[in-house]
């Protein structure tokens, strides 16, 4: 399945650098170079953005219908 700007993605690689876990969801906000690589933007449920990360296609995948939702809380700064 193709990804294109405004889907959701889940991670499937840990971003320490951001802060972000495999699982986490973001959505699409730019693609660079047809899909080699996505700047993705991870928000809170209540909307704050956590992180826009540059994130290479194998650290990704599209939202499937048998994906549930999981909340955690973010570690303190």
């Amino acid at each position: 399945m193709k990804i294109r700007e405004h889907d959701c993605v889940v991670l499937t690689a840990d971003l320490p650098g951001e802060k972000l876990q495999a699982g986490d969801v973001g959505t699409v906000v730019h693609i660079h170079g047809e899909g080699a690589g996505y700047e993705v933007e991870f928000m809170t449920l209540t909307g704050q953005t956590v992180a826009v990360a540059t994130v290479l296609p194998a650290q990704l995948r599209p939202v499937s219908q048998r994906d549930v939702s999981h909340v955690r809380e973010l570690s303190a700064a």
